[in-house]
């Protein structure tokens, strides 16, 4: 395999604006749009279809019925299958709702998958008479790749660079980094002295980690995630109430309120993650990071805004330096890379690129006579 065929928006420059797109975004159908909790795919695909709508393209949002859009929303389960569990199994559920707009793409200019899990729209490349193009939300295998290479044709949007890496020898139509909603992630004028965990309860996320730079720096630490068995079986007897404690999962607001006041956001990350929608969603509260260099971490974090150390020793020694960076200019960073309009933009470009691409190179049917 060589390396990813990434494709950057380009060409020549139009005195006329250029005509508005036809544009099916496809969600996961898991949960709402935007979820009540947590959920990136769910939140970035929100944000997308509401800036595509503003910008006066006409966008058709494939969601469940509890979505709430700008854009016009076609239903095809009324709720999400975390909520509605007879609706099983779920990669059923994610083909349906794909399907529905696969099978009205006469409707649209180009189809666009948000991928939960995996890029189950793969196979439907040959059969889509339009671009069929894929956002994969995870860093994949080697494994995955070369299965998915079948489809080398297909187009994927990566969300990194590192992730773009990751697809080595598929089709990368182009790179945008995720955006976070400025409005709703501000700064905040309290800010106390502990640091805070916010993420899932999995082993590759480093909870544990974050607990030992907290006692390493003599700081308080805050757990915030919803409860799971990794959690009862390896992180709660570190949880003491006082130093170490659990606060449960947050719904939006209160993670807003979380990042505004913590010290900084460890973030010792321990397998090469896509992208981290959490770094970007504490630097537009203007809360600094410290974060070991695992993945696009190193990517997103700057030194205006943040430390990307290479272990947990280093972690806690960088608190402190992390703790007095300017606030004011890490939310000024944050709303230079990751502000709303440019991820809009830039898939904007590649949903052009790739439409003209593919009608320069589409073949012509020749009707035998």
């Amino acid at each position: 395999s060589g390396p990813p065929r990434i494709s950057r928006p380009g060409g020549r420059m139009s005195t006329e604006s250029p005509a508005p797109l036809r544009i099916a975004l496809v969600g996961p159908v898991a949960q709402s749009i935007p979820p009540e909790r947590s959920g990136s795919v769910e939140t970035v695909t929100a944000m997308l279809a509401d800036g595509l709508v503003s910008r006066g393209h006409a966008v058709t949002l494939f969601a469940t019925g509890s979505s709430q859009t700008r854009a016009e929303l076609q239903v095809v389960f009324k709720e999400g299958y975390h909520r509605d569990t007879d609706l099983w199994p779920w990669e059923l559920c994610e083909l349906f709702n794909l399907a529905a707009a696969i099978e009205d793409a006469e409707r649209f200019d180009v189809i666009h998958y948000q991928a939960e899990y995996h890029p189950i729209s793969l196979p439907f490349t040959r059969l889509c008479p339009i671009p069929l193009l894929q956002t994969l939300h995870h860093a994949p295998s080697a494994t995955e790749v070369a299965l998915w290479s079948r489809y080398d044709e297909a187009p994927f949007i990566a969300v990194s660079e590192t992730q773009a890496e990751l697809l080595r020898g598929l089709n990368v139509a182009g790179i945008v980094h995720h955006a976070v909603d400025p409005e709703l992630f501000t700064p905040g004028s309290a800010h106390e002295d502990a640091l805070l965990f916010l993420g899932r309860f999995v082993e590759g996320k480093g909870v544990l980690e974050a607990i030992d730079v907290a006692r390493r720096s003599d700081r308080r630490l805050l757990l915030v995630a919803a409860e799971t068995d990794y959690y009862r079986e390896a992180v709660a007897s570190h949880v003491d109430g006082a130093q170490i404690r659990y606060l449960g999962e947050a719904d939006q607001a209160t993670k807003v309120e979380l990042l505004q006041r913590a010290a900084a956001l460890v973030y010792p990350v321990q397998r090469a993650e896509s992208f981290g929608l959490v770094l970007a969603e504490a630097m537009m509260c203007g809360t600094p990071v410290v974060a070991l260099g695992c993945g696009a971490v190193g990517e997103l974090v700057d030194p205006e805004c943040g430390m990307v150390c290479d272990d947990v020793p280093q972690m806690a020694e960088a608190v402190p330096a992390a703790i007095g960076l300017d606030r004011t200019r890490i939310r000024e960073r944050a709303l230079e890379r990751f502000g709303p309009d440019r991820m809009v933009r830039e898939h904007e470009a590649v949903y052009r690129q790739l439409i003209e691409t593919t009608a320069t190179t589409a073949p012509t049917l020749s009707v035998p006579s």
